[in-house]
């Protein structure tokens, strides 16, 4: 871990050597777009990401295409993709009918979700946090049995839009729930970007006491600018795996107001700059980028993307 104190400061923030960026713009950040983008360009967007030296990629969500239809050729992009040996290959599965596919598919990883928040669970899932715990202890089952690796997500960690402040209590109680299903890796979702960097370190404080660090992630929105401090604030407590979406991509549609993920290109230039090895190549991420934002036909919030626009070389 590398160290940095100001002069004259009483505390001193701890950073890692080396961070992993998972990359989940394919799913997370396309699943509200209004603009249908085609399979073809999908398909084209991820195999470039494949060449980018990301290590992890969530390319789809197989739930129901009446719920999220821009990703309603979920099974034609996964199959239709050039896997590049050293790439995890995800997708979210709802259910055993999703989970079908997600084997026809042949995925490398299972992804399961459930929120922290009851009415917003409902909303998602359209079920109970009581109701979901099997559905998604059978995928996970099953998803084992297939050889698969099955990371889990919990929404709105960090605040509900129909709620508001959610007990750090439940927090811990659906993640205790998840990992005892036999989940590798639990993504936290600040899912209406409402965390500061305090509350951050006080959930993760509580977290740390009952899971290893490196089997957590963030998974941060933008929506009120505290993203990328937030994600300062994960690194100093040893956190060292963070969810991006390029280009600032996303939403969750069933989380009313909440603007785009993360930037990926964004938190690749901050880490890059501080000297914490990703492997990521940022020209080849940016590129990436421009190429999406073409497809969408509008601008995509992130800073780096902004700033290379213009530019004959992006730096």
């Amino acid at each position: 871990m590398m160290e940095i104190q100001r002069k004259g400061a009483q505390t001193t923030m701890k950073f890692p050597e080396a961070v992993t960026i998972k990359e989940v713009g394919p799913r997370d950040g396309l699943q509200n777009e209004k603009a249908f983008i085609s399979t073809e360009d999908k398909i084209a967007w991820i195999d470039q990401l494949s060449l980018t030296g990301l290590t992890h990629i969530e390319i789809t969500s197989f739930v129901n295409p009446k719920w999220i239809p821009a990703l309603a050729d979920g099974l034609e992009v996964a199959k239709g993709i050039q896997r590049v040996p050293g790439v995890c290959y995800s997708a979210l599965v709802p259910n055993r009918k999703g989970l079908e596919k997600a084997l026809d598919a042949n995925v490398d990883e299972v992804a399961v979700f459930m929120s922290a928040s009851e009415t917003h669970n409902q909303k998602n899932i359209n079920k109970s946090i009581d109701q979901t715990y099997p559905i998604l202890k059978e995928i996970v089952e099953e998803s084992l049995r297939a050889g698969k690796k099955v990371r889990g997500y919990v929404s709105t960690v960090f605040g509900c839009p129909y709620e508001g402040d959610v007990a750090v209590e439940q927090v811990v109680k659906v993640s205790e729930a998840l990992f005892a299903m036999g989940i590798e890796e639990l993504s936290l979702g600040d899912t209406i970007g409402v965390a500061n960097p305090r509350q951050v370190q006080e959930v993760l404080r509580v977290l740390l006491k009952d899971f290893p660090g490196d089997k957590l992630a963030m998974h941060f929105h933008d929506t009120r600018g505290t993203a990328m401090a937030n994600i300062l604030a994960s690194m100093d407590l040893g956190i060292t795996i963070f969810d991006g979406a390029l280009g600032g991509l996303g939403g969750c549609p069933y989380a009313p107001g909440a603007s785009g993920n993360l930037a990926t290109d964004d938190l690749l230039y901050m880490l890059d700059g501080m000297g914490i090895h990703t492997g990521v190549n940022r020209e080849g991420l940016l590129q990436a980028a421009q190429f999406m934002e073409e497809r969408i036909g509008r601008s995509l919030p992130s800073h780096s993307l902004q700033a290379c626009k213009g530019n004959q070389v992006i730096q």
